[in-house]
């Protein structure tokens, strides 16, 4: 009888996808807000 074992490879290089993603898109989201927070200091100084 043959059995398979699962191949722990493939639950490693998908946390490694899951957590390169996770932190590109907090960078991306904090660079939003931060330039969102800029414009809103730059209109209220103009006032």
């Amino acid at each position: 009888m043959m059995r398979e074992g699962l191949d722990q490879w493939n639950y490693v290089a998908a946390s490694y996808i899951v957590g390169i993603a996770a932190t590109l898109a907090m960078i991306a989201w904090a660079w939003w807000s931060m330039k969102r927070a800029e414009a809103k200091r730059e209109k209220a100084r103009k006032k």
